[in-house]
């Protein structure tokens, strides 16, 4: 089992930043993605931002040039620094890890809001 669990989400105003991190812990040794995904109230749940075991990322159109996914590998932990925050991206943001090997499969944090104001 892999757990992931997100902090830094908050209420921000329009232009602000934040800082998500994602801690994993458990099975993590076969991680080959993870990333952040959001769902915004009545829509469904899509990609931000994720990155690879080979330190490839890529972005939702939407957020190119304003977040940026990291990572530092000896706290197994997994960053999204959102900057120039508009009212759209509000929503709940879960991180998600995809384990490789024999039962590969999804794993998912509890999610942490995000809330822009206008």
């Amino acid at each position: 089992q892999v757990q992931l669990v997100e902090s830094g989400g908050g209420l921000v105003q329009a232009g602000g930043s934040l800082r998500l991190s994602c801690a994993a812990s458990g099975s993590t040794s076969n991680i080959i993605l993870i990333g952040w995904y959001r769902q915004a109230p009545g829509k469904q749940r899509e990609l931000v931002a994720r990155i690879n075991s080979a330190d490839s990322t890529n972005y939702a159109d939407s957020v190119k040039g304003r977040f940026t996914i990291s990572r530092d590998n000896a706290k197994s932990t997994v960053y999204l620094q959102m900057n120039s925050l508009q009212p759209e991206d509000t929503g709940v943001y879960y991180c998600n890890a995809y384990r490789g090997g024999i039962v590969a499969r999804d794993f998912w944090g509890q999610g942490t809001q995000v809330t822009v104001s206008s």
